[in-house]
């Protein structure tokens, strides 16, 4: 079976609880760019199984919509194996890896992708992987576990775990340094860096939350995991480029090929100077907003398909 198209802008990835048919329902109707099939700490441990037979239809159902979608596997390997044979399909596009401790581990577990995308007659590679990075052994080993496999599309640091392995407060002070160091090992190894500066669970005040994932943005990462509907927003807010930046990138390049045509690689733009290092900058800043208009002409046809 043909798999389903996959995007190339993760903003906001939307945790939905596997035995719940009113979260199922309710990420139908949010504007997440990935919907993300919860199996580890929502599901309470002697749901587990029931959890993972349920996978299959709800990714399905969400890929459908126009979803990417993710399934957060749990991080014993008894659970983890029969989870990824649950999780392995044509609608699954990444399984997201708790308390990965070192790159082995990451390798294991795309060998064991690999056999089951294989017996499922998908393309090997098709599954990708987003490490989570929650205790001190993972955070000592970030690089390695990064760049462990081609399969890794990006990491995030868990605050909660992270704090417990590390006897720490959940505070800026606490995570700003993982975080920072996260970000500069995702880049090296050419992965996405995930999430922000806090933990994911404080939802409830929106303006500290949007101040957070703006930070983040500055901070180098690229999107950002959501507990709650109405932090999805807000996430896709504060990582898409805001429209006036984008007119100004948008400016900015044909500016730099008219003065490129003219032999200049410097000039100034609206009162500040621009080399190669700015008009990269700006076009990163066009391409994510290409890439986020081209998943919502996606979802916008996939909708009208439904309603038809």
């Amino acid at each position: 079976m043909k798999p389903f198209p996959r995007s190339d802008v993760w903003r906001s990835m939307l945790f939905v609880p596997a035995t719940s048919d009113r979260f199922v329902d309710s990420a139908i109707r949010q504007p997440a760019d990935v919907l993300q099939i919860d199996l580890e700490d929502s599901v309470a441990p002697e749901q587990k199984e029931v959890a993972r037979q349920r996978v299959p239809a709800i990714a399905d159902r969400f890929a459908q919509a126009g979803y990417d979608v993710l399934v957060r596997v749990n991080r014993p390997w008894r659970h983890l194996v029969r989870d990824l044979e649950a999780s392995v399909r044509h609608s699954v596009h990444a399984v997201t890896l708790p308390k990965v401790p070192d790159a082995s581990a990451v390798r294991t577990v795309a060998e064991i992708l690999a056999d089951l995308e294989n017996m499922a007659g998908l393309p090997i590679g098709h599954t990708q992987i987003v490490a989570m990075i929650e205790d001190a052994g993972g955070l000592h080993n970030m690089a390695e576990i990064a760049a462990a496999h081609s399969r890794v599309r990006g990491m995030i640091v868990g605050a909660e775990d992270l704090a417990v392995s590390m006897r720490m407060a959940v505070s800026e002070d606490s995570l700003y340094v993982p975080n920072v160091m996260a970000v500069a090992a995702a880049r090296r190894a050419g992965v996405a860096p995930i999430g922000f500066v806090g933990s994911v669970a404080d939802f409830a005040d929106e303006v500290a939350f949007r101040a957070k994932v703006e930070r983040a943005r500055g901070l180098g990462f690229e999107g950002a995991f959501c507990i709650h509907p109405r932090q999805v927003p807000i996430v896709n807010a504060a990582f898409a480029p805001d429209p006036d930046e984008l007119k100004h990138a948008r400016a900015l390049l044909v500016e730099f090929d008219r003065q490129l045509a003219a032999g200049r690689a410097a000039f100034a733009f609206k009162g500040r100077m621009v080399d190669l290092p700015v008009v990269e900058q700006a076009r990163i800043l066009v391409a994510r907003a290409d890439a986020i208009q081209q998943l919502a002409d996606r979802r916008a046809r996939l909708s009208a398909v439904v309603r038809e």
